[in-house]
């Protein structure tokens, strides 16, 4: 039904908004004259974050934001990447390893002054496996007790998950098996504690609220969508007095061009997101002090939707995948140390050395495809790949494009989306082929392996097979290194030589800028996990012009 309103009524209504209209400009217009006051630190961070929610985010960007608001029992140490005391002090572990016990610092405290306790961790992780909030990262809980059972819903008493509070300062864990990662599990940022009197009040906008109690080094000030997220030095953490940087300011970008223009021109400090180097410029800017390159744990590969079309024919994702120069891909476009990957863990993971991958083979690609149905790529429909926008990535996908054109005669169709439209598409299998990357959580094959198993909300291939995840389950339950090692090899030749689940490309070469001269606290380490408490700019960054 349309509401009718005569010419007479409509002056005098359009004069009253116009007046609502202006005054609403005005106001913007003298909010956009005072502007914030500068940050003491200023990182590029990469793309929007798509949450803050440390039960809930994935991409690297939301959680580096995610980790300095909020704090679990254990914390990354800054230099070496282990795990250290975080709110917990100290712990104890049973003789059979199946038990921890967490002593909380007496001094740990919400930034609004209130006393962390037991309860908030208890509380917190009991969040994380319920299925009601979908966390592609429960699985980080289940190796503790019934953790798998309550998130797959076959338990629905969330007081049944290992965790308890012995008294306000004491955490009780009970594991369903010895795990030897455990205390970097805790660290991770999935395990950290928030607050539930808050998450209670405000449901899903619990993090629009402000003041927002935060268990970590910092506070949230503001958050800008397309802009950055502001935070500022929590006075009330147990560590404060080595919080370096009041203010700290995390910029939103998809531009390697303008995050190296601020970065040039004194405007950022920092650029930690690898998406944001110009890899063109990487031959003449690695020679520059203030570019970094160090190794660490952390893959590029690409997905196969296991449920569509061609790709449910283990011989064309083989196909695709030995049809492929991956040394091209690592040298013509990653410039700064990339190695090609034959297989998804990468090397230098602790006690593990990875099985043979496939190697670059078209003449056997070209067979394989025509006992699949599709000689000389003669039938094969038109195909899609997925990626974010990114300009390395554009590339990397250009370059599959054009190669798998020239050896297999197929034909891929681009998909470039922005960052929140591509976590939602990869989450939901919306693809043919996505591409994907994965940094270690912690210095172990399980952090690379565990997440294609069937029950993983971080598989995203469509992928279930019996037989992998009964091998990763028989490697995590074991205590010897090798028989355990050889189980996760095993695994691992399914994943990627076998079903070619996925296609690894390369080894990332971890890359900050940053001038070493003007800032301080930042090291590299293996799992690329910087926190920003320790980092803060020297006497000599105050005079700089």
């Amino acid at each position: 039904m349309h509401s009718v309103v005569s010419a007479s009524t409509t002056a005098p209504v359009r004069q009253f908004l116009s007046r609502i209209w202006l005054a609403l400009l005005l106001s913007l217009l003298a909010g956009c004259a005072r502007p914030d006051p500068p940050a003491d630190l200023v990182v590029i961070n990469g793309t929007e974050p798509e949450t803050l929610d440390p039960a809930l985010c994935t991409g690297q960007p939301d959680g580096r934001v995610a980790a300095a608001l909020f704090e679990g029992l254990t914390r990354v140490h800054p230099k070496t990447g282990e795990s250290v005391p975080g709110i917990a002090e100290r712990w104890e572990i049973s003789p059979d390893g199946k038990t921890y016990l967490f002593y909380l610092r007496t001094n740990a405290l919400w930034s609004n002054g209130e006393p962390i306790t037991a309860d908030d961790v208890v509380y917190s992780w009991r969040r994380v496996v319920d299925p009601a909030n979908a966390a592609d990262y429960a699985g980080q809980l289940y190796y503790v007790k019934n953790g798998l059972a309550i998130n797959t819903r076959k338990i629905t008493d969330l007081t049944q998950l290992g965790v308890s509070a012995v008294n306000p300062h004491l955490v009780r864990v009970e594991l369903e098996n010895p795990t030897a990662f455990f205390l970097d599990l805790c660290a991770f940022r999935t395990l950290c504690v928030v607050h539930r009197k808050t998450i209670e009040k405000y449901g899903d906008r619990w993090l629009m609220a402000r003041p927002l109690p935060t268990s970590g080094c910092f506070t949230l000030e503001q958050w800008k969508v397309n802009d950055r997220v502001r935070l500022r030095k929590n006075p009330y953490h147990w560590d404060a007095a080595n919080i370096r940087s009041e203010v700290v300011d995390l910029i939103h970008l998809e531009s390697a061009t303008t995050a190296l223009n601020l970065f040039e021109t004194g405007q950022a400090d920092i650029i930690w997101d690898k998406t944001l180097i110009p890899m063109e410029l990487m031959d003449v800017l690695k020679e520059r002090p203030y570019v970094h390159t160090f190794k660490y744990l952390a893959t590029y590969f690409m997905r196969f939707n296991v449920t569509r079309g061609p790709f449910k024919d283990p011989r064309v994702r083989k196909a695709l995948a030995l049809s492929i120069n991956k040394s091209r891909i690592a040298g013509h476009i990653m410039k700064a140390g990339e190695e090609p990957a034959a297989t998804l863990v990468p090397p230098g993971t602790a006690n593990y050395q990875a099985p043979e991958g496939l190697s670059y083979n078209p003449n056997l690609a070209r067979k394989l495809l025509a006992e699949a149905g599709f000689p000389e790529g003669k039938g094969f429909p038109s195909f899609h790949y997925l990626f974010n926008t990114a300009k390395q990535h554009e590339q990397v996908a250009v370059e599959l494009q054009q190669m798998w054109k020239k050896e297999l005669g197929i034909s891929l169709e681009l998909r470039n989306t922005e960052w929140k439209v591509y976590l939602a598409d990869q989450s939901a299998v919306n693809f043919d082929l996505s591409r994907s990357a994965w940094v270690g959580d912690y210095n172990d094959p399980n952090t690379f392996l565990d997440m294609f198993m069937s029950n993983n909300g971080n598989n995203r291939t469509g992928w279930k097979s019996p037989e992998y995840d009964a091998l990763l389950d028989r490697a995590n339950r074991m205590t010897d290194l090798k028989e355990r090692a050889e189980l996760l090899r095993q695994a691992e030749r399914l994943l990627v030589v076998d079903d070619v689940v996925i296609m690894p490309l390369f080894f990332y070469a971890g890359i900050t800028f940053y001038r070493p001269d003007e800032i301080s606290g930042i090291w590299a380490n293996i799992i690329d996990e910087h926190a920003l408490y320790p980092v803060g700019k020297t006497k000599k960054a105050d005079l700089r012009p």
